[in-house]
């Protein structure tokens, strides 16, 4: 994928395809956001559209931010709990 967009998941760089979703990224570089439900069982995205908010981790320093609404730009720094 030489048309790429590089972004950095935990520490890890990344390629993906341009208009991949911040929270496909997460999960192409092994990462789940790694929330807890209240039985402590880990959380990953679920719904994909913004509703459920399973998917938020910190972009570009910004918390809580729904990685399922967010498209991959060039540099852009992810992290989640799970790092």
């Amino acid at each position: 994928m030489s048309e790429g967009v590089e972004v950095t998941v935990n520490g890890l760089p990344l390629r993906v395809a341009p208009g991949t979703s911040a929270a496909a990224a997460v999960i192409l570089a092994g990462f789940v956001t790694r929330r807890s439900s209240v039985t402590a069982e880990p959380r990953a995205p679920l719904c994909g559209m913004g509703v459920c908010f399973e998917c938020r981790a910190t972009v570009n320093g910004v918390a809580h931010t729904r990685t399922c609404q967010v498209a991959c730009q060039p540099g852009m720094v992810i992290e989640t709990d799970a790092a």
